[in-house]
């Protein structure tokens, strides 16, 4: 059993991850990919990238076994929801915490050649990794995102709920069957006995889409502290995904010119309807009457600062997009700012 004592400090530093972590959903997509009994929604998406899987991308294979340790550096404490950005804090990684890292993974299996040369640093070892990782989220987890990312979205929603009805003992008591919550501390079924004192570093909740069976986290227990857990629904069965395709389900639901519009706010953040007429190349007036319709939908949200209207994306707006919308004031990731780990425990 793992043990996660909170302080009255803590508590007030809960974060709840913003949308899917790519450096968790790789490793723990990389477990089932390895295991040998896997979910029935997740077979065929199993079976499918295991029989194209880049040859780029099969070291990861051997750096995630689907049982025991895998190493800390490749799902980093502090997180994001960008892929680019995660590999470039993974190949950043201090040459001190890979080398322990890797050490801990060699003493439970026997390593190929070229995972000496990524613990020694090794420049070409890294780039080489960069590139297993870059190849593997394009193939493995990038057409499949869309669903990725609503499921995680619509956990958000019901911990966010949670919270906002029964504050952090609701929020914690209902993670998962395999947590109890007994104030001050978080109980997790695991498969190591352990104890993990936040001290006042807070804990950030990550809940994922290939998290299967109970909770993980960090083995090291000076590092950011962070929980990942398996949403409570699954989306069913995973089905490739492009961006064409997306695109084109998403005119044909909307109609073309009200999806662009949509689209456009989501990715001018606050944009005006100006702004918005000025990259779909069409008159502010037609803006003005998509923006209603979207508003009234519950898609987007508008606020008028002087005279000019921004809009922005709604969580609702953000599920349909699979994207992460801006969370609320007032919301559960708004609590409190999040705080930088102090100097790493003996």
């Amino acid at each position: 059993m793992l043990r996660i004592h909170f302080s009255a400090e803590d508590l007030g530093r809960i974060r709840l991850a913003t949308g899917p972590d790519p450096a968790w959903e790789a490793l723990l997509s990389l477990h089932v990919l390895g295991a040998s009994g896997t979910d029935a929604e997740l077979q065929r998406w199993a079976t499918r990238v295991r029989t194209t899987l880049n040859v780029a991308s099969r070291p990861l294979l051997h750096l995630v076994p689907s049982r025991g340790y895998s190493p800390d550096f490749l799902t980093p404490a502090e997180g994001t929801t960008d892929p680019d950005a995660a590999v470039d804090m993974i190949l950043s990684t201090a040459p001190a915490r890979l080398r322990s890292d890797m050490a801990l993974l060699g003493a439970e299996r026997k390593l190929p050649s070229w995972a000496t040369a990524l613990a020694s640093g090794v420049p070409a070892a890294r780039r080489g990794l960069g590139r297993a990782l870059g190849h593997y989220h394009r193939q493995a987890l990038q057409p499949y995102w869309t669903q990725i990312s609503a499921s995680v979205n619509a956990e958000r929603a019901l911990r966010a709920k949670a919270f906002l009805a029964g504050g952090t003992d609701r929020l914690l008591s209902g993670l998962h069957p395999a947590v109890r919550w007994r104030a001050p501390v978080l109980e997790i079924a695991y498969p190591r006995d352990g104890d993990l004192y936040l001290q006042g570093r807070g804990l950030r909740l990550v809940p994922s889409y290939f998290c299967r069976g109970q909770p993980i986290t960090l083995r090291d227990g000076s590092l950011a502290p962070v929980l990942v857990y398996p949403v409570s629904q699954g989306v069913g069965v995973l089905r490739p995904h492009t961006v064409a395709e997306r695109a084109g389900a998403l005119d044909r639901l909307l109609g073309r010119t009200r999806a662009a519009t949509l689209l456009a706010i989501a990715e001018g953040e606050n944009a005006t309807g100006g702004e918005t007429a000025r990259r779909l190349g069409i008159s502010p007036a037609s803006v003005s009457e998509h923006t209603t319709v979207l508003r009234d939908a519950g898609l987007i949200q508008s606020l008028r600062v002087r005279n000019t209207m921004r809009h922005t994306l709604t969580p609702l707006g953000a599920e349909l997009l699979g994207r992460a919308a801006p969370p609320p004031v007032g919301s559960l990731t708004d609590v409190r700012p999040p705080v930088k780990a102090p100097a790493r425990m003996a």
